[in-house]
């Protein structure tokens, strides 16, 4: 490696961590501070000649010009009265009234109460100004709205540099509440958490000594798009890095979140992995394996093509499709739709989830788990955030994986049962 190379990789190095520490503004950012500097100027400018002049014996309303920038907003009002005092109008507030919809005070306090009694009490980062509860209401606003740390900043009153210690600070203690939220099932629990595996299969086969499967859980993965690290980019590509990372597809450039929810949508167990990780399913398969116990006796997990298929975890047929293995997956497509509708759930509440700004895969990890964690806590409250699940949001096969021989038999058997049953139940 040259002089040249080493003082690139050092001022990348450096302008990563900069970045990662201080989140510096972009162009757009630092174009609409400045438009806001001069805004203030001027209000200033136009208080003080307002407060020079003697007062009027009625009270009035002045109309204070806006700027270009401002010009979708509408005409600002500032209220005096028969005092020097003028008072300024609340910014922003329907704006942000709207934008704070979806999170409402029993979120808050619930969410709050959590925090307050977890394992850790030590105060969160940044907040010698900030409430736990208006700690909670600011971290759960840059969840649920894609909204920047700018107009945050503006609503809260803080510096954006403090917001975002305090976000982070936020989601590292919703993450130590990830074993008490996100709970695989045992005993009694699991037992009443089984749901049928089809209508086609009832007592009648359990009668006649035959294995009548019922379903713990639904397996399945999405991606969740993160900013692509300072130093995994190519610099010397012409491409657009846009244009680059759509058709490249970068694997640092998401998340891999690996999740089994239940018939209710809620999460029994989570695994976040960077996008080079193409494990489907082998980390829960070994677990599953080594703890028997954790699969009530004739249950099993569902998933889609694309992870193994075993005992304990059923896929569908990729190749012969004939009618009793059509009748198979399409039962087992039933079932997968309960994750798809949980993903589209969890993407409709927390929407930052779509794209997370973020280049430091440590802290997008974060920022993931806190919002599965939060999906459970919000389900436990009662409050059910239903999303519209779109084509892309469905999750994706990717061919076959191994197959052990007891998950080919235990597959096969289902079928003959199920094809059997809709066979005699047509004549």
């Amino acid at each position: 490696m040259d002089f040249t190379e080493c003082v690139l990789s050092a001022g990348r190095a450096l302008l990563e961590m900069v970045e990662r520490e201080w989140q510096p503004l972009s162009a757009g950012e630092l174009e609409h501070r400045l438009d806001q500097a001069v805004e203030e100027i001027l209000e200033s400018d136009l208080i003080a000649t307002l407060e020079a002049q003697p007062p009027p014996p009625p009270p009035q309303t002045i109309y204070v010009q806006l700027l270009p920038s401002q010009a979708t907003v509408g005409p600002q009002i500032l209220h005096t009265t028969t005092a020097t005092t003028c008072s300024l109008p609340e910014e922003d507030s329907a704006e942000s009234q709207e934008q704070l919809d979806p999170v409402d005070g029993a979120a808050v306090r619930y969410i709050s109460d959590l925090l307050q009694s977890s394992k850790s009490r030590a105060r969160m980062a940044g907040r010698a100004r900030l409430s736990l509860s208006h700690t909670v209401l600011l971290s759960l606003t840059l969840l649920s709205e894609r909204v920047s740390y700018r107009s945050v900043s503006r609503r809260f009153q803080l510096e954006k540099g403090n917001i975002h210690r305090i976000f982070f600070s936020f989601c590292e203690r919703v993450n130590m509440l990830e074993e008490k939220q996100i709970r695989w099932p045992v005993g009694r629990e699991a037992e009443e958490a089984l749901f049928p595996f089809s209508s086609l299969l009832g007592k009648d086969e359990q009668d006649e000594g035959q294995s009548v499967p019922e379903v713990l859980g639904v397996l399945g993965h999405i991606r969740i798009p993160i900013r692509l690290p300072i130093g995994k980019h190519d610099v010397q590509s012409s491409v657009p890095e846009v244009k680059r990372m759509k058709k490249e597809a970068h694997p640092d450039s998401w998340l891999n979140l690996e999740m089994v929810c239940d018939r209710r949508g809620q999460f029994l167990y989570c695994r976040i992995s960077k996008g080079s990780d193409v494990d489907r399913g082998g980390a829960l398969r070994d677990k599953l394996k080594q703890q028997p116990e954790l699969m009530p006796s004739g249950s099993c997990l569902v998933a889609r093509a694309g992870y193994p298929l075993t005992a304990q975890v059923l896929t569908p047929y990729t190749e012969s499709h004939g009618p009793r293995e059509e009748l198979f997956n399409k039962t087992l497509e039933e079932h997968l739709h309960i994750l798809d509708q949980a993903v589209a759930n969890l993407k409709a509440r927390f929407k930052r989830l779509r794209y997370l700004d973020i280049g430091h895969y440590d802290r997008a990890r974060a920022v993931v788990l806190t919002a599965c964690v939060l999906h459970n806590v919000f389900l436990e409250m009662g409050q059910v955030f239903q999303g519209e699940v779109e084509e892309e949001e469905a999750i994706l096969s990717e061919g076959d994986m191994e197959a052990d021989i007891e998950g080919v038999r235990r597959r096969d058997a289902i079928a003959d049962l199920l094809f059997k049953n809709f066979d005699s139940g047509n004549t």
